[in-house]
């Protein structure tokens, strides 16, 4: 079992997306993320979808969205280089004085930031890998056990064009 990523370029259109998801229930395939945006051409919106399976499994998830009518491109991402960033908010409520700075710390360290406070709750932004995300989470929860709400978008993600990054 590996995680894997996939990019469809779907057409726009009502209940597109709930027939790709529903290809992915019907066959019992669960979904860890799934982001969906419009692209620069109106008519055609791009999926970033992610997933564990194994390479069997994943071909034939692959095969089954290539024959999707509504569905443009298929790409595999999982083993190629890409850009990939997701966006996550996490509010930290009953927070002390030494709580909030500490908070402010931790955003430089973790190169986030702190969109909004009051003298008992702060709201961290961060746009990072989804591994990045998680170590935040990580050290957050240590922190500030039971204190914390966690609101994550799916991820996204873009082929890299330098070389050196492949």
């Amino acid at each position: 079992m590996k995680k894997r990523w996939i990019c469809l370029f779907v057409e726009n259109d009502v209940g597109v997306l709930a027939r790709i998801s529903g290809l992915f229930s019907g066959k019992s395939y669960n979904l860890a993320s799934l982001t969906v945006g419009t692209t620069e051409d109106r008519t055609v919106s791009r999926m970033t979808i992610s997933l564990t399976s194994d390479h069997r499994t994943f071909e034939q998830v692959k095969k089954q969205l290539g024959r999707c009518v509504e569905v443009i491109k298929v790409v595999d991402y999982t083993d190629i280089a890409i850009h990939m960033k997701e966006l996550m908010f996490v509010r930290i409520n009953n927070c002390s004085a030494r709580d909030i700075d500490e908070i402010f710390k931790i955003s430089q360290v973790f190169q986030v930031s702190v969109i909004d406070y009051s003298p008992e709750t702060a709201l961290i932004e961060s746009v990072h890998t989804e591994n990045r995300n998680n170590d935040l989470i990580a050290l957050l929860e240590k922190c500030y056990a039971n204190r914390i709400e966690i609101v994550r978008g799916g991820s996204v993600a873009i082929e890299t064009l330098s070389i050196a990054d492949r």
